[in-house]
């Protein structure tokens, strides 16, 4: 087992080099200066189209712009945001934050140009029905000759779509907060019992495909953020003398990587960082990754350009909202200077020092949320890459590996589960990335024709 781990620890660090870094991060930096920042420009029209002021129901596609975001979200505002954050922070200290901010910031181009493409060039599986994704405007959108692009990125996706970290990590918020403080034994039974519940609830949900997985995500996002955020809003007014001083930290730890505890890379401590956040950045919001042009691609609109608007909210609500007030309830707190927790735990015992007796349970009460609405979404987008790749007609198979896979992940050490997830991750982002750049011209040329309409 020890030499499968140190397998894929390799992998992982080996696809995450300097030229994914440049293709991810100076790709999106690319596509904010080439559109000019255009999608920053039109943030509040982004709002209207979210709000349904343009829903038209005849319009082709399956779900709402609402829904189609709530579902994107809701495999995003996961567990990234509580135990991947807690992971940049106790490697990186608060200089990482500043890497997850850039990291967000240019993720909203790039998901600005990802998900209009998906509309744009949407394809039909076996069965006819319409689809959207990366793998379906890359053969659209680029011709069949590309079709070994598109299949790598389904045949990533497999494995990249599965549930395990979102599991590992909420097996062990319950194991550390409920279970271990009330006396009971936890160790591989418990875990195993855990991830047997998550299975039967995840699969009672998904059976019933899109429309129930985004009619159930669409209620559960909006309040488990809001649950979130008061609860972190509590923390920072009992540690309120400290919140400027640690705020400013994110800022002044960026540069000189004073609490950097990871391999050098890049040339030094700050490459190091610099790598930590922009992974981190990637897991919790994904921009660049693809698997929200599955969701997007789904969305009932004729207008490409509308949907990519509603597309680049998702790092923002996920990135520059959600994992802030994750890394500021750590930060202010104190914990992230202990070494005997590590990803969620840590974030747990940030709310139990803040909000003694029942901070922990409402950060439990908030990770049942983001853990499960993520279970949700991720088998929605496994079973497309199955379906592109072998038939509509097949993709239910993909849900029996996936409900699988929800008791390995339960079962299973978390750096193993975290470097799986980042390798599979980063191998889906080169043919994002690759189709986006070549196409982006195209995205540009629909978004002036857009615009010159709405501002008529």
């Amino acid at each position: 087992m020890s030499l499968i781990n140190q397998f894929i620890e390799d992998f992982a660090s080996f696809v995450w080099g300097i030229p994914l870094v440049i293709l991810l991060i100076g790709g999106g930096i690319y596509l904010l200066i080439y559109s000019r920042f255009l999608p920053f420009r039109y943030l509040g029209h982004s709002v209207e189209v979210l709000r349904g002021k343009y829903n038209n129901p005849d319009d082709p596609g399956d779900i709402n712009h609402f829904q189609a975001l709530s579902t994107a979200l809701s495999s995003t505002v996961g567990m990234g945001n509580i135990a991947g954050v807690a992971v940049a922070i106790a490697v990186g200290g608060p200089g990482a934050i500043f890497w997850l901010w850039i990291s967000a910031i240019v993720g909203m181009a790039t998901k600005f140009f990802t998900n209009s493409l998906a509309v744009m060039y949407r394809g039909k599986d076996t069965e006819g029905k319409i689809q959207g994704g990366v793998m379906y405007f890359i053969v659209e959108g680029l011709g069949k000759k590309w079709k070994p692009l598109a299949v790598f990125f389904a045949v990533a996706g497999l494995v990249g779509a599965l549930p395990v970290f979102n599991v590992n990590q909420l097996t062990q918020a319950i194991n550390y907060i409920l279970l271990e403080p009330n006396n009971i034994e936890t160790g591989f039974t418990s875990s195993l019992i855990i991830g047997i519940a998550l299975t039967l609830i995840t699969t009672v949900v998904i059976i019933g495909g899109l429309d129930r997985i985004s009619k159930t995500v669409s209620k559960l996002v909006p309040a488990m953020v809001a649950l979130y955020f008061v609860s972190v809003l509590a923390i920072l007014l009992v540690n309120y003398e400290v919140v400027f001083h640690y705020f400013g930290m994110i800022f002044t730890d960026a540069f000189a990587a004073n609490n950097y505890k990871g391999e050098p890379l890049l040339g030094g401590l700050l490459g190091g960082l610099i790598l930590l956040g922009i992974r981190r950045g990637a897991f919790s919001n994904e921009a660049g990754i693809g698997t929200a042009t599955m969701a997007h691609g789904a969305s009932k609109t004729s207008e490409p350009i509308r949907e990519g608007l509603i597309a680049m909210l998702g790092p923002a609500i996920d990135t520059l909202v959600v994992c802030t007030l994750t890394a500021m309830a750590i930060l202010v707190t104190d914990v992230w200077q202990t070494e005997d927790v590590n990803g969620v735990s840590l974030t747990a015992a940030a709310f139990d020092q803040a909000i003694p007796y029942v901070g922990h349970y409402l950060l439990l009460l908030c990770i049942l949320a983001f853990s499960i609405s993520s279970l949700f979404s991720y088998s929605y987008y496994g079973t497309k890459c199955l379906s592109f790749l072998i038939g509509a007609e097949n993709k239910k198979y993909y849900n029996w590996v996936y409900i699988l896979s929800i008791i390995i992940g339960a079962t299973t050490s978390l750096s193993f589960i975290l470097n799986l997830i980042d390798g599979f991750f980063a191998l889906m982002a080169i043919p994002t990335m690759i189709a986006t750049l070549i196409l982006s011209p195209r995205v540009m040329k629909a978004a002036k024709i857009y615009f010159a309409k709405y501002n008529d």
